[in-house]
C-alpha cells in the first residue's frame, strides 16, 4: 500500500536539491541512476522535512534503503559546503551597517538543543546528558538578526558543555570586536565578554545573587533584552520545522554539524523565496 504526503516546500527549495544532486553526480562522474533527479530530490526532502523512514520510502520506489540513506547524505554534504561561515556573516553585517546607517549593528546570540538517541557507553552518555531538559541533547549556537532570520550556526557540541564555554572556544568576543559588531544574549553569557569595561561586545542582562537584589532599572533592562531576544525563537522554529531534527538517530549524531548547516541553507532558500 502506498499513500501520498504533501511537502510544504517551495519550488526553489526543490530546485536547490536537484542542483545539489547534479553537482554530486558531476563530481563522482555518475552517468545514470535508478531514479531521476526529481524523484531523488523528493525522497531526500521527504526524509529531511517530514522525517520519513528511509526504509518506507525505499519500498514505495522499489529501491534499497541503503540507497535512500546514501542519497540523503550526499545532498546534505553538498548543501553544507554552501553554508555561511562566521567571519563572512559578521563582515557582511558590518558592511550593511556601513552602507545603511539605519541598520542596527547588533545581532542576537543564543543556543538551541536538539534531541539525540542515547549514545552507547556511559562516558558518551554523560557528555550528551542535558541537565536542563533531563534528556540527551546536542547543542548549537546561532546568530540571528533582529528580524528573526537565522544567519549562522556553530558546530554541534555535546549538551553537557556550557553554552558560554562553547562560545568562548569559538573566540566569539574577539571576532565580534574585529568587525565592530555586538550581540544580545541571555544571562547565561554574563561572563562571556573578555573586555566588558574597555570595549564591550556582549550585551547581557543582570543576574541577581544573594548579596545583590536587582533594582527596578535592572529589571527594566532585563525586560527590554528579553523582548529583543524573542526573534531567536522564530529563527529556531524555522530550523526545527525540519522533522529530522526531532531526534537525531543512527549516525546523524556524529554528523549533526553537517546536517544543521545543510538545513540552514534549505531554510534560507525556503523563507527568502
Amino acid at each position: 500500500m502506498v499513500y501520498q504526503v504533501q511537502l510544504p516546500l517551495s519550488s526553489q527549495t526543490l530546485q536547490l536539491v536537484i542542483d545539489a544532486i547534479g553537482v554530486h553526480r558531476r563530481q563522482v562522474r555518475s552517468r545514470w541512476r535508478k531514479l531521476a533527479d526529481l524523484q531523488v530530490a523528493l525522497i531526500v526532502l521527504a526524509v529531511l522535512r517530514n522525517g520519513e523512514r528511509p526504509a518506507d520510502l525505499a519500498g514505495a520506489y522499489r529501491v534499497s534503503h541503503h540507497s535512500v540513506r546514501r542519497w540523503v547524505k550526499q545532498v546534505v554534504a553538498v548543501l553544507a559546503r554552501a553554508a555561511p561561515r562566521l567571519d563572512r556573516v559578521l563582515g557582511r553585517h558590518a558592511r550593511t551597517h556601513t552602507t545603511d546607517p539605519v541598520a542596527d549593528p547588533v545581532l542576537l546570540l543564543d543556543g538551541t538543543c536538539l534531541p539525540v538517541h542515547r549514545p552507547t557507553g556511559s562516558r558518551a552518555a554523560k557528555q550528551f546528558w542535558c541537565p536542563k531538559h533531563k534528556a540527551y541533547h546536542t547543542r548549537v549556537i546561532t546568530l540571528t538578526n533582529q528580524h528573526g532570520r537565522l544567519l549562522w550556526t556553530s558546530a554541534a557540541a555535546a549538551a553537557r558543555l556550557h553554552e558560554a564555554t562553547q562560545a568562548k572556544r569559538l573566540h566569539l568576543p574577539a571576532r565580534l570586536r574585529a568587525h565592530a559588531v555586538a550581540v544580545i544574549c541571555d544571562r547565561l553569557h554574563t561572563r562571556l565578554d573578555d573586555q566588558p569595561d574597555t570595549d564591550p561586545t556582549v550585551i547581557a542582562g543582570r543576574r541577581a545573587c544573594r548579596n545583590h537584589k536587582l533594582t527596578p532599572a535592572e529589571h527594566a533592562v532585563n525586560a527590554l533584552i528579553a523582548g529583543e531576544r524573542a526573534a531567536n525563537e522564530h529563527a529556531h522554529a524555522h530550523l526545527k520545522r525540519w522533522r529530522i531534527l526531532d531526534r537525531l538517530r543512527h549516525d546523524w549524531r556524529n554528523h549533526a554539524t553537517t546536517l544543521i548547516r545543510a538545513l540552514l541553507v534549505l531554510t534560507h532558500t525556503h523563507i527568502n523565496r
